[in-house]
């Protein structure tokens, strides 16, 4: 599903990414770990085409990413990669079911459509009818799961978690973590999680561990 080879990335004189390679398989859930800094969320950014790498080369769901426009990057990103992050970046002004069909509506589907498939990823995660609450109506992990439910809403093959739990309690985050292993079995997703975290970490099909701009072996 996706597969990085020898990628580098420097900002200035920093470098950050020094020739990271690994392939990620479709229905794995592959976690990266490591000490702040040693380019974990760079690669996470990368793989998620949100930056491009200054060499090397990434393949997701057979596509070569760097033959790609950049207007046909963004329906690529759009269609095939769902982004979770710590804070959930949900807008204040839209209800639970409006925040999670944003990505479906920018795919220009149909609104009926859109909303039924909103509603069953709510259903899925226990928030139906939470449906019209605003992100201030909700609690961190309800927001969390809203911010979840808006990550799979264009069936992506790929989900990117940075930090996913970094900003809940103790059992909203546990819940969390059994989430993206029901939705794997439930979907078969693809997910690659950033995380300190050492329960999620271990939880996954396969560990991954950076240091220094590189993955360890």
């Amino acid at each position: 599903m996706i597969k990085c080879i020898d990628i580098t990335k420097a900002y200035g004189e920093l470098k950050v990414l020094k020739g990271v390679s690994a392939d990620i398989q479709k229905g794995e859930i592959v976690s990266i770990v490591g000490a702040s800094g040693a380019g974990k969320s760079t690669l996470l950014h990368i793989i998620g085409t949100l930056d491009k790498s200054d060499s090397g080369k990434l393949i997701i769901a057979d596509q070569e990413i760097e033959k790609l426009s950049s207007k046909k990057l963004s329906r690529f990103r759009n269609k095939n990669i769902g982004f979770v992050f710590q804070f959930h970046h949900l807008l204040p002004e839209f209800t639970a079911i409006e925040n999670i069909c944003i990505p479906s509506f920018i795919a220009k589907r149909n609104e009926a459509d859109s909303k039924k498939h909103a509603m069953k990823l709510l259903s899925m995660l226990g928030l139906e009818k939470r449906s019209n609450h605003k992100p201030s109506e909700l609690s961190g992990g309800e927001q969390q799961r809203v911010a979840v439910a808006r990550a799979l809403i264009n069936n992506p093959a790929v989900v990117l978690a940075d930090e996913p739990s970094g900003n809940l309690d103790s059992v909203s985050a546990q819940n969390l973590h059994e989430l993206f292993f029901e939705l794997r079995k439930e979907l078969n997703q693809t997910f690659v999680i950033i995380t300190h975290n050492d329960e999620l970490a271990n939880m996954a099909d396969r560990k991954l561990t950076m240091k220094d701009g590189v993955i360890l072996r």
